[in-house]
């Protein structure tokens, strides 16, 4: 007779990366990044950076929704009761994720990073996670990514990419370097980060 095959049980790691759609997320980063890279490698790309910047919008998007869904909990009421305090791992959990798929994102862009390159892809991801994890406090982890859709597809819509000089309310539409729009984006950025570890997604239903 065959003795019982020992099943080894998932690691509390494996577990927690499952609950949270860890994988999806790290597979749409591959994604975003994949298509970016594809994208801004074309000749017309490297002949006119400006194409690029319909890229430094989709990508941090797709990022930042990815990001958003993994912040969803399904035992809200136990980690509110847990011993430890929370907000130390759920402001690591968005920073483990935001550093990946900058750092993903950036390196998909070629070309300089003064011109719709590098810094602008990993600009652009900062503001939109930030913007997504606030959304995720307000509305829920499964409606975050609607407030930086939102506002990028106005921003996108309205502002010329050509402007020059630097905006603050059209950070995602600027080269760069500008420290205007990076002071914008930083600042999102820390405001998203602060209030999701602080209280964490809206509590929603099976279906919310």
């Amino acid at each position: 007779m065959n003795s019982p095959r020992r099943v080894t049980p998932p690691t509390a790691l494996a577990l927690y990366a499952r609950s949270r759609a860890i994988p999806t997320a790290l597979a749409a980063f591959a994604c975003a990044a994949l298509l970016t890279l594809w994208v801004a490698g074309r000749p017309d790309a490297f002949l006119d950076p400006y194409r690029r910047v319909p890229l430094l919008s989709l990508a941090p998007l797709l990022a930042s929704a990815a990001i958003g869904l993994s912040l969803h909990s399904y035992a809200r009421d136990l980690d509110e009761t847990a011993v430890r305090p929370w907000w130390p791992r759920r402001l690591a959990h968005l920073l483990v994720l935001t550093a990946l798929a900058a750092t993903v994102l950036a390196l998909a862009v070629p070309g300089q990073a003064q011109v719709f390159g590098s810094a602008g892809m990993v600009r652009n991801t900062l503001g939109a996670v930030g913007i997504t994890a606030a959304g995720a406090v307000l509305f829920g982890a499964r409606a975050s990514w609607m407030p930086t859709m939102l506002y990028f597809s106005a921003v996108y819509l309205s502002a010329s990419p050509r402007m020059s000089g630097e905006t603050i309310l059209t950070w995602p539409m600027q080269t760069g370097p500008q420290t205007g729009a990076w002071a914008a984006a930083l600042a999102l950025y820390v405001l998203g980060s602060a209030l999701y570890a602080v209280r964490g997604a809206r509590p929603q239903g099976p279906r919310g």
